[in-house]
């Protein structure tokens, strides 16, 4: 069975994964988030302190005979992503300690290339409450390339941005699905396992670009469509159960559709896919006139600017990058975050007409 979801930009399919992917054209995603059932092996009912029962995971399809079984399934669904990902997409895919081990294993065995782990540092766990164990207070997230020789994408800067202009690091504080964003069905959970948006927003931001196709074979309640079509992106959304695509269907028909204008703000690729701009460019576009004087941020070394885009020192010659590092007696330099020129008293760094001319051609 086919739904097909309000938004031009997504589409859910019910039935089961493997088949559903495997009827899916080869190499035709760019991105894969995964969160697939943990076989939890709970045995009884889970009881707080005042005796009330947890609502915990009991559904049959976190149900499995033994490891075999799990480990058969594990192999036949990522077998199955791995025909449809690009031969550069990525693959996310989350788990607990009951799972995420063998889910890893797996992986490598079909040639996925690891990336990272990611430990997923819950701010506001839900407690141990029969106090044998430590509270499970992460759940860990593997990323990995389709293979070894991947160009895959990582938006750097973007991460960097997101975490105040520091490299962002693979253990991530967020919050677990509470309050208005979790969904609730006759004042239960709609579903037991709802992640944060917070988390599909930071993941799909690292790997993707407007207008990837993200796939989930595990859709739930749709929060992976619903942020990939708040961000731009076209989403596949895989569920075999009924009742989860119908919540997950109202739920995405009231995200409301980005402009075209809107998607530019989404688009965050990384610097070394961004159009190589010469400096002399800025020099025939009237950015910068011959004789200008560029200064370091601290103005201890100086130079003017040529006609033919290369730079004069007091005792050398050459671009941007060669007399920086001459001045500085350094092996190499980035003249572009080096030098600066003079505006109403102030220094501006030659990179903001970079980023000028850039965003034109954008």
């Amino acid at each position: 069975m086919t739904t097909k979801n309000s938004s031009d930009d997504g589409l859910i399919l019910q039935g089961n994964c493997v088949d559903l992917m495997n009827d899916l054209p080869e190499a035709s995603v760019d991105l894969i988030f995964a969160d697939p059932p943990y076989n939890l092996q709970l045995e009884g009912d889970l009881m707080r302190p005042n005796s009330s029962r947890v609502d915990g995971v009991e559904n049959d399809w976190d149900q499995f005979d033994s490891f075999q079984a799990y480990d058969e399934y594990t192999r036949d669904w990522l077998t199955a992503a791995r025909r449809v990902l690009k031969p550069h997409g990525a693959l996310w895919v989350i788990g607990s300690y009951h799972n995420i081990f063998r889910v890893g294993t797996i992986l490598q065995d079909l040639g996925y290339w690891m990336l990272n782990d990611v430990v997923w540092r819950k701010t506001n766990p839900m407690p141990n409450f029969r106090g044998r164990r430590f509270t499970n207070a992460h759940e860990t997230l593997i990323w990995c390339a389709k293979s070894k020789v991947s160009r895959y994408l990582f938006n750097y800067e973007a991460m960097k941005n997101l975490n105040e202009d520091l490299q962002m690091r693979s253990d991530w504080e967020l919050p677990i699905c509470t309050g208005r964003e979790r969904l609730k069905k006759n004042g239960l959970k709609a579903h037991p396992t709802q992640k944060p948006e917070t988390l599909l927003y930071r993941v799909i931001l690292s790997s993707s670009e407007v207008g990837d196709t993200v796939l989930d074979p595990f859709f739930g309640t749709g929060t992976t469509g619903a942020v990939a079509k708040k961000m731009g992106r076209k989403f596949i959304g895989l569920e075999r159960e009924e009742e989860y695509i119908n919540i997950a269907r109202e739920r995405i028909k009231k995200v409301r559709e980005i402009s075209d204008e809107e998607k530019k703000l989404y688009s965050t690729p990384p610097k070394r896919s961004l159009p190589r701009i010469p400096f002399g460019r800025l020099i025939e576009r009237g950015l910068l006139a011959p004789g200008t004087v560029l200064f370091d941020n601290r103005r201890r070394h100086s130079a003017k600017v040529r006609a033919d885009g290369s730079l004069i020192s007091a005792d050398f010659r050459g671009s941007i990058h060669q007399v920086g590092a001459h001045v500085q007696k350094a092996p190499a330099c980035n003249g572009w975050q080096f030098w600066n020129v003079e505006k109403g008293g102030e220094l501006v760094s030659i990179d903001t007409y970079r980023q000028k001319l850039r965003a034109e051609l954008h």
